[in-house]
């Protein structure tokens, strides 16, 4: 089959690989309808994540139809379209059961490569690096899906593609982002971030209430998304002198109740923290440009509620004091996505979440090495490519 590999740091090429094999008797195996990109795929792209191997079919973004299950498989069958999130989960273990999905004991065979630096490790990933277990991705022709009854969902009739292929990844994590913020009728939640992930959390604020959203962003293009899709308020942070005292403005000087950073790693900014950062990650003595996070965590009220959404590695001057004196609430997690894809295909059958904006450029799978090059540099006012094999 043909698919999308990574031979190195931003060096992408679609290539032909081996078909993927039942291995287990509760895997399927699909063919790939569409996958996306998503912006945690940049960051070992750019080389800032370890364990990637010459060759590695990246990707973890998608949905695709039925073609083949093992003995055990007994929810779905061939010929289902279904959506699948991104971390693989085996549904038995005491973290699936308690709805840690991400944090499945039993399904990230590299364990080792992760319990030094995170004491105990996460569950799988497709096309993630070899730390999150070394599966082939979702930029290709078909994909095994281990654990297919627990982590295949049954696309509704009448949602097309684009609709569904985001609550993959980037609708479920915003919305656990949006969940973390306890949100009340009356809040306000502001979100740094206007990609894929940003504005579904935006969108996942409304429907669990909050009255009013702001958008962080620099992109005036990212930012007329948020302001006409998702009726947020915006800030430029390149426009404004100050994120911190508009935000204090906007609110009578009390700061939002809530605030999601969307943004992770390679946030970019102003001023001399984020000099700071970059030169200090040029040279690998830190991995994180940490802008959006220690604005979010100053910018929250007193004792409100912070959710960290982007992917982080090791970060110098984590403002743990504000945090400890704010008496601020912090969640952070990868995305639980079997808790919440049937909630957002519920939304989406209702009408009351659409995703589809976000596939702004459609490729086929053999131009996918463009589709990633636009998405990683923002041209053409792209949101996210979506792929076709």
């Amino acid at each position: 089959m043909r698919a999308l590999c990574w031979n190195g740091v931003n060096d992408l090429r679609v290539e032909t690989v081996p078909d993927p094999k039942i291995v287990n008797a509760r895997d399927c195996i699909l063919r790939v309808t569409m996958s996306t990109t998503c912006g945690s795929d940049l960051h070992f792209i750019d080389g800032y994540l370890p364990t990637m191997r010459q060759g590695d079919v990246i990707g973890h973004e998608f949905m695709g139809e039925v073609i083949e299950t093992g003995h055990e498989v007994k929810k779905i069958k061939i010929g289902d379209r279904v959506v699948v999130p991104s971390f693989v989960s085996c549904g038995d273990c005491w973290f699936c059961q308690h709805d840690l999905f991400s944090c499945c004991d039993n399904t990230n065979p590299n364990a080792q490569m992760q319990t030094p630096l995170l004491g105990y490790p996460t569950a799988g990933i497709y096309g993630y690096t070899h730390a999150f277990g070394g599966y082939a991705g979702s930029h290709a022709q078909y994909i095994r899906v281990p654990h297919a009854d627990v982590d295949c969902f049954v696309v509704p009739e009448g949602l097309t593609d684009e609709q569904v292929v985001f609550l993959s990844d980037a609708a479920p994590t915003g919305y656990m982002g949006a969940d973390f913020c306890n949100i009340h009728p009356g809040d306000t939640v502001a979100v740094w971030g206007c990609g894929g992930v940003g504005l579904m959390a935006q969108r996942s604020a409304y429907l669990m209430g909050a009255s009013r959203v702001i958008a962080i962003d620099r992109f005036p293009e990212r930012l007329a998304v948020a302001h006409d899709r998702i009726k947020a308020e915006t800030i430029n942070y390149a426009e404004t002198p100050n994120v911190l005292e508009a935000l204090r403005e906007m609110t009578g000087g009390r700061g939002p109740d809530a605030c999601i950073d969307a943004v992770g790693m390679e946030a970019h900014g102003t001023g001399m923290d984020y000099v700071y950062d970059r030169a200090k990650q040029a040279i690998r003595m830190e991995t994180d440009r940490g802008t959006a996070l220690r604005q979010a965590i100053m910018a929250c009220r007193k004792g409100g509620n912070l959710s960290i959404l982007g992917v982080y590695g090791l970060m110098d001057k984590f403002p743990i004091g504000v945090i400890i004196n704010k008496g601020l609430t912090m969640r952070t997690a990868q995305q639980h996505g079997q808790k919440y894809v049937p909630k957002l295909l519920e939304h989406t059958v209702r009408g009351e979440l659409d995703a589809s904006f976000l596939a702004t450029h459609r490729f086929s799978l053999e131009d996918s090495p463009k589709g990633y090059d636009m998405f990683k540099h923002k041209t053409d006012n792209i949101l996210r490519a979506v792929f076709v094999p």
